[in-house]
C-alpha cells in the first residue's frame, strides 16, 4: 500500500501558550543575524490561502502528492488544469506587509538570511533578495525526461492555446497554486508536452511525498549553523522540511521565536511563540525598530 505523506499534526495538551508579546522578536532582530523562516501563513494576508489553521485548506483539498503525478497520466491532467486555472489568480498575488517587512529587516542588515517553504515568489516581490525557495517556485516549470527549465508564463501560454476557452468556475484557490475543481470541470483539459523532448511537464516544487534536493537542505543547515536566532513566521512546521532546522537551531541552543496564530509543531522548541496576526505583529516590530 503507498503511504501517504503527513499533513496533519494534532497539538498535545501541554504545549506552552501563545502570547502577544513582542519584545523577544524585537530584540533578536535589534541583536542581528536571524534566520527567518516562513510558511504560508504569511501569504494569507496577499489573498493564497494556509494549508492549515481556521480555513486552511487541507480541510477540504488534498494536494497533490509526488507518486500520484509521476504514476498516472489522468493525475497530471487534473493538476494541470487545476493549476492553470488557479495560475491566473495566483500569479497576479502582490507582497503584504509582512513580506515588505522581512525585506526591510534585511536591507537593515538585521538577518542573517531568509528561507521560506512558500512556492509563490512574494518574498523577492517584496524586495528580499537570496531568498532558500525551501519547496521551489511555481515560477519554473522543469521537464522531468530531459531536466529542460522554462517558464511558467510561457507554459500559461501553451496550456491557453490547447484549451480555448477553459474557464470553470473553482471553489477556491489553494496555498500550491491549483483551483478546486471537480473530474467533470477538468476532463478535457489538453496537457501539453516539453517542448525539447516530448516529455512530462511539472512544476519546479516539492511536491507532497517528494523530497527536498539535499544540496538545498545543506544549504538551509549552513543558514542555521550562521545564524545567531530562528524567527519562523506563519508557519505550522508540520513537516519535517522546516521542523528539521528549529531543531537543529535548539539542539545548538540558538534562539527560537515563532510568530504564528496557531500553536505549532515547534513550539516545545521555542523560547517564545506570539499569537498574533502576522502582518499587524511584524509591522509593529518595523515600527519599534525605527525601520
Amino acid at each position: 500500500m503507498r503511504t501517504r505523506p503527513t499533513l496533519h499534526w494534532t497539538p498535545p495538551a501541554d504545549l506552552p501558550p501563545g502570547t502577544t508579546d513582542l519584545r523577544p522578536v524585537v530584540d533578536a532582530l535589534r541583536a542581528g543575524r536571524v534566520l527567518v523562516i516562513t510558511g504560508a501563513g504569511i501569504s494569507t494576508e496577499s489573498g493564497i490561502p494556509a494549508y492549515r489553521g481556521a480555513g486552511g485548506s487541507l480541510s477540504r483539498h488534498t494536494p497533490m502528492t509526488y507518486q500520484d503525478f509521476t504514476g498516472s497520466p489522468q493525475a497530471r491532467r487534473r493538476y494541470w488544469a487545476r493549476s492553470h486555472l488557479g495560475w491566473r489568480t495566483f500569479g497576479r498575488a502582490r507582497p503584504n506587509t509582512g513580506h515588505r517587512a522581512v525585506a526591510a529587516f534585511a536591507r537593515h542588515g538585521l538577518l542573517s538570511g531568509v528561507i521560506t517553504q512558500n512556492v509563490d515568489g512574494l518574498h523577492q516581490a517584496a524586495g528580499s533578495e537570496d531568498v532558500v525557495e525551501l519547496h521551489g517556485s511555481l515560477a519554473r516549470v522543469r521537464c522531468l525526461d530531459c531536466d529542460a527549465m522554462t517558464s511558467r508564463h510561457d507554459l500559461a501560454v501553451r496550456l491557453e492555446a490547447a484549451n480555448a476557452g477553459f474557464a470553470p468556475v473553482a471553489a477556491g484557490i489553494n496555498p500550491d497554486g491549483d483551483a478546486d475543481l471537480t473530474d467533470e470541470q477538468v476532463a478535457g483539459f489538453r496537457v501539453v508536452p516539453c517542448e525539447d523532448c516530448g516529455g512530462v511537464l511539472k512544476p519546479d516544487v516539492v511536491f507532497f511525498g517528494e523530497s527536498v534536493p539535499v544540496q538545498r537542505i545543506e544549504r538551509c543547515r549552513g543558514l542555521v549553523h550562521e545564524a545567531g536566532s530562528l524567527l519562523v513566521l506563519g508557519s505550522s512546521l508540520t513537516v519535517m522540511s522546516g521542523l528539521r532546522f528549529v531543531r537543529q537551531a535548539a539542539q545548538a541552543d540558538k534562539p527560537v521565536l515563532i510568530v504564528n496564530r496557531d500553536p505549532t509543531r515547534g513550539d516545545a522548541l521555542a523560547r517564545t511563540r506570539v499569537g498574533l496576526p502576522l502582518g499587524t505583529a511584524l509591522t509593529t516590530v518595523a515600527d519599534r525598530l525605527g525601520l
